[in-house]
């Protein structure tokens, strides 16, 4: 994204009145109140209780999956639209994106429909029946009065849920001494022929909107003081808060023998208050702040959605604005005027239909990019909540399925809706072409990917090693290819590249050199399709070893998939050696990272491998190395490796220096690993600590520097000692886009 919403310069806030706070009272709201009789009465116990695990489900599954995301990233301004535009990219961000900001403006009009129900009545009550558009004139006062309070302040809106909080506890304790307090009975367990004309789903989907308020919370990204650490807490807390509440009020009010059925099954707040203890008294303020706290959520969820929006450049930019107290009152005007108008669309139960259908849309797109995430295995995503890529993709398809069931007409128009906002926001189309089935398909899939592939900006959060591995003896070195695969995770390019030196020119007419170099590139292959490998061969003839390996570096590659880091055995010769660090000189020029190493591996049965790191913080290799102990750690034969990160100092100071560095250094990396700092003794060699601390480990990494002209022969000296006695020995040099910086 070129530009992102301004950040709000007001008070930043914490994960109970931040998250927590404003999650929990959207959940336990309105439909809690003035509709779970209803749902009992209508559907029996059995079936309010297989509501409530249903929709709890979804959103435990949803809250997972966006508390994986939030923990990935620094989440800034527009809470959910940030996570999947950060996560799937901006078009489909805004595609999503959009419709949530309308989703969040019905739920105002939702909140504040369910508050003049309830004030319709206690008019009722009190002999003083509304007239028949007095509802609506409610609703909209409402929408006026906290539009223009949370336009004014968020904090004073935030603060005003605490008290809320302690009403809708005080209340539903009411419920629970009134239930125990009185006569009991066998609840209905199964629905009568009370059900509601339009059946299980019809509940489901009126009942949805009450298990959504999870959100209320990640919707304040932009105003969190640490939203990595407080949105996954404070909606996981509230989630589980919430379902437990929802499975204990069905049961009370199924088991009260208060209750006529009649009365159970009507709408209304009348099961509460006939059975609480203090009746009314205790219920309604309960009731009504939960409502306002609800919409409150709502009004101040909404304007952030559209801020972020406008940053993003997917709305006008004024909307973007904010206040001197840091809200964004242009958004959230716009946000009041809208809910105001969707006034006009009926009563609670239509509202809370669109709401519903809009809800899951947006769980569907979470979940796909929690799992899309998971799957595509990028070296950046290390969330410190992990979560099953096939979880993810189930919550998905539970949220599909459920939207399909309650509505397929409005399933299918809103993957409509998604789809024709994805398709404007690219402003592009694929032409497709197909030669035969099976080619043709192939080819225009793996043309589309390269060219939209070659015109994303890369970035340090995208990177990923291409390897180039330079193999002189394909099947004896064949342990360097799969090094180079275990790094990229089968996800990036390996190609293993054998020079031939000599010239074209000679003895190409009669087609001899020509069989030797296509012979000696399907040996490669039958190389790597034996040792089970999905890397590419290459057979080059180059007139000498440095120019040939710089050239063929430049030229490696396709699009977006050119090689950004070459691989070389450390060889026995330090005149080869020498060569190499000569050619990694060259390459550092157009920002190729280099590898070089030497395959000693030395696990035991049965033993714990060591991957060691030794941190020098110089040459910016130190996030490289860190990066690549971790990959290697990924796979199968390595999972159950630990990585230790080693620092030499020369003194106590300093090495409580590198120790508090690396203490910040594991959050912020989301990798585990092990500390040491070394102080190194008087007169002792940097290489004899080396060779002490590290003769067991299974791999040693370790930072690569760049001699002086004329110098390199030294230095490669000096690395074939230093790795000699060693077990499997990595140098690595960066030199690419990854610009030294952890991802």
């Amino acid at each position: 994204m070129s530009e992102t919403a301004p950040v709000s310069a007001g008070r930043k806030f914490g994960t109970f009145l931040g998250v927590y706070t404003p999650s929990v009272l959207t959940i336990l709201g309105l439909v809690m109140y003035l509709r779970f009789g209803w749902v009992v009465g209508n559907v029996g116990l059995l079936g309010t209780l297989a509501i409530v695990l249903l929709a709890s489900s979804i959103t435990a599954i949803t809250a997972l999956s966006a508390s994986a995301i939030a923990t990935n990233m620094r989440v800034g301004t527009g809470g959910e639209y940030y996570l999947i535009s950060h996560s799937l990219g901006l078009e489909l961000g805004g595609a999503i994106g959009i419709p949530l900001f309308l989703c969040r403006t019905l739920s105002i009009t939702f909140y504040c429909y369910g508050l003049a129900e309830v004030l319709s009545a206690l008019a009722a009550a009190a002999g003083s029946p509304l007239p028949s558009w007095g509802e609506q004139a409610i609703a909209a006062a409402t929408i006026v009065v906290i539009t223009l309070l949370a336009g004014s302040s968020a904090e004073a809106a935030l603060k005003l849920q605490v008290p809320i909080l302690v009403l809708v506890a005080a209340s539903i304790a009411a419920l629970a001494v009134g239930v125990f307090s009185g006569p009991l009975q066998e609840p209905r367990w199964i629905a009568d022929s009370t059900t509601a004309d339009g059946g299980f789903w019809y509940v489901f989907a009126v009942f949805f909107p009450a298990v959504t308020g999870f959100a209320a919370g990640i919707a304040m990204s932009g105003d969190l003081r640490d939203p990595r650490r407080s949105i996954p807490a404070g909606t996981l807390w509230a989630v589980v808060t919430g379902t437990a509440v929802y499975l204990a009020v069905p049961v009370l009010l199924a088991i009260t023998a208060r209750l006529e059925p009649a009365v159970l099954a009507a709408e209304g707040v009348a099961p509460w208050t006939e059975v609480a203890v203090f009746g009314a008294w205790l219920v309604y303020p309960g009731i009504v702040g939960a409502i306002l706290s609800s919409a409150l959520g709502s009004v101040l969820g909404g304007p952030r959605v559209l801020q972020a929006l406008a940053g993003d450049g997917l709305a006008p930019r004024w909307m973007a604005r904010l206040s001197s107290a840091g809200q964004p009152t242009a958004a959230t005007w716009i946000s009041g005027g809208l809910a105001l108008a969707a006034v006009a669309l009926g009563g609670l139960n239509t509202v809370a239909t669109l709401v519903t259908v809009l809800f899951l849309t947006l769980y569907v797109i979470i979940n796909l990019a929690a799992g899309i995430e998971q799957l595509a295995h990028d070296p950046s995503y290390r969330p410190t909540i992990r979560v099953p890529w096939w979880l993810s993709m189930l919550g998905a398809l539970g949220a599909l399925g459920v939207m399909f069931l309650i509505s397929p007409l409005a399933c299918l128009a809103a993957a409509a809706i998604e789809i024709a906002l994805y398709a404007w926001l690219r402003r592009r189309s694929l032409e497709k072409r197909w030669g035969d089935v099976r080619a043709g398909l192939w080819m225009s899939v793996a043309r589309f990917a390269l060219v939209k592939l070659r015109r994303h900006v890369a970035d340090a959060r995208n990177w990923r090693p291409h390897i180039l591995a330079f193999v002189r003896e394909p099947r004896r070195q064949i342990g360097l290819v799969r090094l180079a695969a275990w790094f990229n995770q089968n996800r990036g390019v390996v190609t293993a590249c054998r020079l031939l030196e000599g010239s074209l020119d000679c003895g190409w007419d009669d087609g001899e050199e020509e069989q030797d170099i296509e012979r000696a590139r399907r040996e490669m292959e039958d190389a790597l399709s034996e040792a089970g490998l999905d890397a590419f061969a290459e057979v080059n003839v180059v007139r000498d070893f440095e120019n040939g390996a710089i050239d063929i570096t430049q030229a490696n590659g396709i699009a977006g998939l050119q090689s950004n880091t070459v691989l070389f055995g450390l060889p026995r010769d330090s005149r080869r050696l020498a060569a190499q660090l000569r050619v990694i000189r060259a390459l550092g020029r157009v920002r190729k990272s280099a590898l070089i190493a030497r395959l000693a591996w030395r696990v035991e049965p049965g033993a714990r491998p060591r991957i060691d790191v030794w941190w020098g913080g110089l040459e910016n290799n130190g996030d490289m190395m860190l990066l690549y102990a971790y990959l290697l750690s990924l796979n199968p034969e390595w999972k159950s490796a630990r990585i230790v990160v080693h620092s030499v100092v020369g003194s106590a100071d300093e090495a409580r220096s590198i120790e508090e560095g690396l203490d910040r250094l594991e959050p912020e990396a989301r990798i585990v690993m092990e500390r040491q700092v070394i102080v190194r003794r008087e007169g002792e060699a940097v290489a004899e600590i080396i060779h002490r601390t590290s003769a067991d480990a299974a791999a040693v990494l370790l930072g690569l520097t760049l001699p002086e002209p004329g110098a390199e022969d030294a230095y490669a000296q000096r690395l074939m000692t230093l790795a000699e006695g060693l077990g499997t020995t990595i140098f690595v040099r960066n030199g690419s886009e990854f610009a030294g910086r952890l991802i």
